[in-house]
């Protein structure tokens, strides 16, 4: 089971390494893997790169940048919405679907983890 759970955690970062590299076709509030405004932000929100983070922090800091995925689509829609001309149709799609790609990834990654915790609570001893 933690085969599994590696290897969705590493298909995530394949995924944030592949945007940061296309990041110029993105637009800069639209990547998974952008801080608030998009402006020097590590990847997953944490700590600078070389430090160590645990596990905790590592799932606290994704679900913290799903959320602020889902808060600048959603501002981006309702910036359309209110015809502001800097958000086309085509951005808020691409940030809808990137907001609903990084919600369906944590909830697959919450539901291997709750699999794991049963499997080893039904462990025999």
């Amino acid at each position: 089971m933690t085969d599994a759970i590696s290897s969705i955690l590493s298909q995530i970062r394949a995924h944030e390494t592949r945007i940061r590299d296309v990041g110029s076709d993105v637009g800069v509030g639209n990547a998974i893997g952008t801080g608030i405004n998009g402006i020097g932000a590590d990847p997953v929100g944490g700590p600078a790169a070389g430090a160590k983070v645990g596990f905790q922090q590592t799932l606290s800091n994704a679900i913290d940048n799903v959320s602020r995925t889902q808060q600048s689509a959603n501002d981006l829609q309702t910036a359309f919405e209110l015809g502001d001309p800097r958000a086309d149709l085509a951005r808020v799609m691409v940030a809808m679907q990137q907001s609903q790609v990084a919600f369906r990834a944590t909830v697959e990654v919450r539901n291997r983890l709750v699999q794991a915790y049963q499997d080893v609570m039904n462990m025999p001893i």
